[in-house]
């Protein structure tokens, strides 16, 4: 095993712009494209390997043949546990993005897990973080409801069009880390250039669409009751996490809950990650960096990824002349 990098899978939402492309060079054509999928084994989203040996296997193969050694045995037996519908198991348990914001994305709720296994098919429920990597002056970010909203008014808000009002928002600035429990009413604005972490589900309840049509002219389909169903009411607004210092490392906590963990960390000086039996991902957000065992030659530069197989043992990040800067996002063991 060594560091798997993928292929990007590109989604064309009407909300899209050409920043994945001219920000962070990724190959998306001529169209705009809304999201880049990183690291996905979700139905026939499959990330696929670009170098090495594995070349041309999809995630999905890989949990097949080597979960194992991917995930870790501990995990790789939580991902098959009898609990999980049948097609659940054996999935990489996690999806990482990036996201261009050229329009504000409707606002939405995401399933837990137990509304998730319910559905038909079932999907896992959706809890995610964003980490703010650009943002224009005035870009808003729209996370949970105000205090005191109840389901009652927030059902006359949804009936009156008066969604907007009723949601907490603020202006986030680059850095800024967003975390979105299941249950959260949301929505990312215009402007925003985000790197997402989320369970590997694409279980989405839109319950307010800004009033536009989508690309055939028509409104996009909104999802009221589900949407009602799906919401904590007793959670109220969301602000960006705080940081934490771990000790005797040059990383920061960002986020830290069942489903993931989610460092950063600023380098000039090589450090060594993994080793200790988890699959982790790594994100560059600035600058540059190159992996020991690598077999591609070309660094890790911004917005390029990849998954380190848990059987790895310490891999060294070299950084470029002008540093990096660096997203961890490793899983906890159920």
């Amino acid at each position: 095993m060594y560091p798997l990098r993928f292929e990007p899978i590109f989604q064309r939402y009407v909300w899209g712009g050409r920043r994945l492309g001219e920000v962070f060079n990724k190959p998306i054509g001529e169209a705009a494209a809304a999201e880049s999928w990183e690291v996905v084994d979700h139905g026939d989203a499959q990330s696929v390997v670009r170098e090495g040996d594995l070349a041309g296997w999809t995630l999905s193969r890989l949990i097949g043949k080597f979960g194992n050694e991917i995930l870790g045995p501990e995990l790789f037996s939580s991902t098959t546990a009898d609990r999980l519908p049948d097609s659940l198991r054996a999935r990489f348990p996690l999806l990482l993005k990036f996201l261009d914001a050229n329009r504000n994305l409707s606002v939405q709720v995401h399933p837990d897990d137990r509304m998730g296994a319910s559905l038909v098919p079932p999907d896992l429920g959706k809890t995610e973080a964003w980490y703010v990597m650009h943002a224009e002056p005035g870009a808003k970010i729209f996370a949970g409801l105000k205090t005191g909203v109840s389901k009652n008014e927030f059902r006359l808000a949804i009936e009156s069009g008066d969604v907007e009002s009723k949601l907490h928002h603020f202006t986030p600035s680059k850095g800024d880390c967003v975390f979105i429990p299941a249950g959260t009413l949301h929505a990312i604005g215009a402007g925003l250039l985000i790197a997402e972490i989320q369970q590997a589900s694409n279980t989405t309840f839109r319950v307010y669409d800004w009033g536009r049509v989508g690309t055939d002219g028509n409104p996009r389909p909104l999802h009221i009751e589900r949407s009602i169903e799906a919401t904590d009411f007793t959670r109220g607004s969301v602000v960006p996490q705080v940081p934490v210092s771990i000790a005797g490392t040059p990383w920061e906590r960002l986020v830290a809950c069942e489903k993931f963990e989610m460092n950063r960390a600023f380098i000039n000086s090589p450090i060594e990650v993994g080793g200790d039996g988890r699959c982790r991902i790594l994100a560059v957000t600035e600058g540059s960096l190159q992996l020991s065992a690598d077999p591609c030659t070309e660094p890790l530069r911004l917005a390029d990824t990849a998954l380190l197989p848990a059987c790895l043992g310490a891999t060294t990040l070299q950084p470029g002349d002008q540093g990096a800067e660096l997203l961890e996002i490793t899983i906890p063991n159920c």
